[in-house]
């Protein structure tokens, strides 16, 4: 069974940086687009970052760019979001998700196949 393990959510200060990690359970991710969602309460899953397996091109939302970073190491299907200049607007359960699709790194969380269990990350002011 396909899993994705999110770790290294927890509470920070505003300004403060916390790195994610994603762990793909199957080599196949390699290949795959993977990306980070995250949902605040009362709030829709919203699309934060993705990086595509093959090329490596990458998509940020507009609330990410310039203070989070995606990346990925291939030969430990592991994916990394790098958050910094963090602020309580980004208050969440942050969520790991890959998807089959190969040529585009798609911004809706229907496209998304595999999703990881979420990881909560809390910034205070």
């Amino acid at each position: 069974q396909v899993q994705l393990v999110e770790s290294g959510g927890g509470l920070v200060q505003a300004g403060d940086s916390l790195g994610l990690s994603c762990a793909a359970s199957e080599r196949t991710f390699s290949t795959y687009v993977m990306a980070w969602f995250r949902q605040a309460p009362g709030k829709e899953r919203e699309f934060v970052a993705g990086v595509r397996g093959t090329s490596g091109n990458t998509n940020y939302a507009d609330s990410a760019k310039g203070r989070f970073t995606i990346s990925r190491d291939r030969d430990k299907n592991t994916v990394y979001l790098q958050m910094d200049s963090l602020s309580p607007e980004d208050t969440a359960v942050y969520y790991c998700a890959s998807t089959t699709v190969l040529w585009r790194i798609p911004t809706s969380p229907s496209e998304y196949n595999y999703w990881g269990q979420g990881t909560q990350v809390t910034v205070s002011s």
